[in-house]
């Protein structure tokens, strides 16, 4: 782990600090084959929905340099809190057969959610996947972008990056900006909020990684 001492200052240091993450397959650093794996570079983490809509089709512009998958993390609201662990052990097992499959981007989502469907949580399923992959000895082959209506403040994009979430798609966060854009007829274009939202959440993820010492975003990530 990258650790600073004394903890890095977000404000007056963050010239050096990053929040660039890198989401794909991750090389092995020990190995003779370090510059042979592609891997998708996004500034930031927090991505717009346009964002994750380039990601989700980028098998066709990247020519199958990469694949992604997309796991429905949500389970029958019939089956009741029962149904939770057996939901969690198929996505995990989706992951695994992805993976395996050669998809080098998996995109866990609830956008499923509807009042027959229930949401799992997002760090509970980002945290089972990123965990079983590892015990599966695949995650360096992956990587995990999650589409979930819970990440909404800074500490939610935080946990979820811990364990393991190279980018987060908040797509309740940018509908509810629009939504208060539109009815309170804010001056601001919806180009215009999206850019702050971001531009806040980065700089509260800067503050929270460096109060741990980290500067960067691919240090904190599953760490």
């Amino acid at each position: 782990a990258q650790v600073t001492n004394p903890p890095i200052d977000p404000i007056r240091e963050e010239l050096v600090m990053s929040l660039v993450s890198m989401i794909g397959p991750r090389p092995n650093l020990l190995g003779h084959e370090v510059g042979t794996h592609h891997r998708l570079e996004v500034a930031q983490p927090v991505l717009t929905d346009s964002d994750l809509d380039k990601i989700r089709n980028i098998e066709k512009l990247a020519d199958g340099r990469f694949k992604t998958d997309t796991l429905d993390i949500t389970w029958e609201a019939a089956e009741g809190a029962a149904g939770v662990e057996k939901a969690l052990d198929g996505i995990c097992h989706a992951a695994t057969e992805a993976v395996l499959a050669g998809h080098n981007i998996l995109i866990l989502s609830d956008r499923a959610v509807s009042p027959e469907r229930c949401p799992i949580p997002a760090l509970l399923a980002t945290s089972a996947v990123h965990h079983h992959l590892i015990r599966e000895g695949l995650r360096t082959r992956t990587g995990i972008v999650v589409e979930t209506g819970d990440a909404l403040q800074v500490h939610d994009f935080c946990v979820l990056a811990g364990y393991g979430a190279e980018a987060i798609n908040p797509y309740l966060a940018f509908a509810t900006l629009e939504q208060i854009r539109t009815e309170t007829g804010m001056a601001l274009s919806a180009y215009d909020v999206q850019k702050n939202y971001l531009k806040a959440v980065g700089k509260g993820i800067l503050k929270v990684m460096s109060k741990m010492g980290i500067s960067t975003y691919q240090s904190y990530c599953g760490a």
